[in-house]
């Protein structure tokens, strides 16, 4: 037995003394002879040239955060000064990254099951030069070696730490040359002290882009997320600054971040901040960032303002109208994976010209296209904000945004294109709708709501429905920009449109119970308005009782062409219309009167023909029928020929009108008019619509009366 301790004795002596050796060995070891081996292999893995060109050292210490065994065993940390990583031969820079030092240190017992297991990584003033030529390559995309076989080795990496340093951006594809410093504060900044500087910060710069009323009502029943859970422990230890171009425009940005990056420990949240102005776009954001390897949890609150929110699509990729100056302020929630983020924009609030606006609203990059889904409200809307939305801006607001088309000397309708290049690049789902108007007394408009669709570059509005004038306007609206030209269909039913609320400043017409009921339906091509009208192809019905007509109206309505034959036909003075009934239909724009008749206290005046707005020219007929002698006048027909912009309106050369002429051409109206009764609507409470009187007398003078013989002489027929 004595023997057999003295073996144990010497053997574990020996292992003993075998430790110590190799402990002395590994901690007077030259590390840097290892510096060849180490950038050889990790060239070939990253294939990029790689190189330690400082000193290379190991140092032994305990863990003091370690637990068990742990903690007790020493262990090693690796220190290498002065790296650098080279780049792709296309690039303009030698260096895609380059460090004073890089610091870390490895669990030593997870070795034995081949982990490496690194608690934190840490850079000392890093210095990356990004970079991504027009063909899209882009040197922050490695080509990893992968020799097919599986590695024995796994490394568990837990965050990043990191100083000063300096980021370089060169992208041809974004348009992007930014400079980014980053620099340490002298010392940390609170979660909640930034949150709420930043609040006020964004703001005041909304109070200057929109005006006072967007500060409060940016700050109205806005939550902060200081007290949120995750954010208390959350600290600023780091200032950077960006200034250089993005998309052409200005950049000058600064902000703050945290200094370690926890890669796998999800409740530990990495704070960012930022406040960037591009051009005359103001960007401002605070949060966290968690779990940064899935890129899975991104937490901000968002503050967007500017000149137009059409001016954020190349910053962030949505396709957004033109609009008045905005501010909006929301919370932001995002999932970010390589082709298939989701972001959710929640309880966001703010601004456009004078117009509130709240809602909530998703952005998905999956799929065939980016998709924009959720709801928008407002609780009171300024119709004039509405106007960038649908083409109708100001010609001097276009002129100063540089895209103005001048509409030509000889037209009148509008040839300004539609901005269809971008229909194409996401998809919509959108529901609006505007509980309160604020317009002009003369657009009595209520309210409005629709729902709008984009679906690869096909917009429909279905429905879309207005409050006016105290009655309805039911719609729905389809615009395919897939196509060139666009292709557009619209059917339109209006009901009840009072017309003492459409013309709240004619005093003749407040005394009326009159209405104005209508149906539409057209389809067109073009890019403009002037080339959707020039080829629409469809039906256009209307009713109007009890109203009243003048040419001091039709002047402020800017009926050039009515107000021409009104003053012809009466004279400068207000006219009674028992009924106004209209049935057009259209080819390829041009417009003929299936019937047009007006029905006053002196005359029935009658239309017929032509109203071509390919070209805007007019090839009318006003047949007027007197009730009586008391006109003698309006037994003289008229014509309009001419243009919509140069009107010709003359009396017919020949004969005068025969009174019976106007009573066997009503032989030809059966047809019309029976397609107009349903649009016959009565008042309830108030006196009958008397055009259910007047189209009943036209259609039973239509059944008593035979249609007229065809002749080959035009002039005597109509004369």
């Amino acid at each position: 037995m004595r023997r057999g301790w003295k073996i144990l004795i010497w053997i574990i002596g020996v292992c003993l003394a075998l430790i110590v050796v190799l402990l002395i060995v590994i901690a007077t070891f030259d590390w840097n002879r290892l510096k060849p081996t180490v950038n050889a292999r990790v060239s070939e893995s990253i294939g990029r040239p790689f190189a330690i060109n400082g000193d290379l050292s190991v140092r032994w210490r305990r863990e003091e955060r370690a637990s068990g065994i742990e903690s007790w065993v020493p262990w090693p940390e690796f220190v290498a000064q002065n790296i650098s990583i080279g780049n792709p031969e296309w690039t303009d820079q030698p260096h895609f990254a380059q460090l004073d030092a890089l610091r870390f240190r490895i669990s030593p017992l997870p070795l034995i099951v081949h982990r490496v297991e690194i608690p934190v990584l840490y850079l000392t003033q890093p210095s990356i030069d990004l970079e991504r030529n027009a063909q899209g390559q882009a040197n922050w995309d490695f080509a990893f070696a992968n020799d097919g076989k599986p590695s024995a080795w796994t490394l568990d990496l837990h965050a990043i730490g990191f100083d000063r340093g300096h980021i370089a951006l060169n992208d041809a594809i974004s348009k992007a040359d930014l400079q980014i410093t980053m620099e340490a504060l002298q010392r940390a900044i609170p979660y909640g002290d930034i949150v709420s500087q930043q609040s006020a910060d964004a703001r005041e710069q909304a109070s200057k882009t929109v005006g006072a009323s967007a500060k409060t009502a940016l700050a109205k029943d806005a939550g902060t997320q200081e007290n949120e859970p995750g954010h208390t422990n959350a600290a600023y230890q780091f200032a950077w600054q960006a200034l250089g171009k993005y998309q052409g425009a200005p950049v000058d940005g600064h902000g703050k971040t945290g200094g370690v990056l926890a890669l796998q420990q999800t409740d530990q949240p990495f704070p960012i901040q930022g406040d960037v102005h591009i051009g005359d776009t103001h960007i401002a954001l605070v949060g966290t960032l968690t779990d940064p390897l899935h890129l899975a949890a991104l937490d901000i609150r968002l503050w967007f303002s500017g000149s137009s929110m059409a001016k954020l699509y190349p910053l962030i990729g949505v396709t957004l109208p033109d609009t008045p100056q905005y501010a909006t302020e929301g919370h932001l929630r995002a999932n970010l994976k390589r082709g298939a983020s989701h972001f959710e924009y929640d309880h966001f609030r703010g601004r456009v010209g004078g117009s509130d606006l709240q809602g909530d609203l998703a952005f998905d990059t999956g799929g065939a296209r980016p998709k924009l889904s959720g709801t928008v409200k407002s609780q009171l809307l300024r119709f004039s904000d509405l106007a960038p939305l649908i083409g109708a801006d100001s010609n001097a607001e276009k002129e100063q945004r540089g895209d103005a088309t001048p509409t030509p000397s000889d037209k009148v309708l509008p040839v300004e294109p539609f901005r269809t290049d971008r229909w194409r690049a996401m998809d919509a789902d959108v529901n609006f709708s505007a509980a309160r108007i604020v317009r002009d007394t003369a657009l009595p408009i209520n309210a409005l709501s629709t729902h709008l669709v984009m679906d690869n570059g096909v917009l429909t509005l279905n429905p879309l429905g207005f409050d006016f004038a105290s009655g309805k306007i039911d719609s729905n609206l389809r615009l395919d920009g897939s196509t060139t030209p666009m292709k557009g269909d619209i059917k339109l039913k209006a009901r009840h449109l009072k017309l003492k609320e459409l013309f709240p400043k004619f005093a003749p017409m407040q005394t009326s119970f009159g209405e104005i009921n209508g149906d539409a339906a057209l389809n067109a091509r073009g890019n403009s308005v002037s080339e959707l009208m020039g080829t629409s192809t469809g039906e256009l019905k209307l009713l109007m009782n009890d109203g009243a007509i003048s040419k001091a109206l039709l002047e402020t309505a800017g009926l050039n062409v009515a107000n021409i034959v009104i003053v012809k036909l009466f004279g400068d003075k207000t006219v009674k219309i028992n009924c106004a009934a209209s049935d057009l239909t259209a080819t390829n724009g041009l417009y003929q009167t299936q019937l047009f008749v007006f029905d006053t206290e002196d005359a029935t005046i009658r239309v017929n023909g032509t109203v071509n707005f390919a070209n805007e020219k007019l090839d009318l007929d006003v047949r007027p029928e007197s009730k009586g002698l008391r006109i003698f006048s309006l037994r003289s027909p008229l014509y309009v020929k001419g243009t919509l912009k140069d009107p010709d309106v003359g009396v017919q050369p020949g004969p005068l009108i025969l009174r019976g002429g106007g009573a066997v051409a009503l032989g030809v109206l059966a047809t019309p008019i029976a397609a107009l009764l349903p649009l016959v609507a009565t008042s309830k409470g108030e006196q009958d619509n008397t055009c259910a009187t007047v189209l009943e007398q036209m259609r039973g003078a239509s059944k008593s009366r035979p249609a007229p013989l065809p002749s080959k002489n035009k002039a005597a027929t109509t004369h």
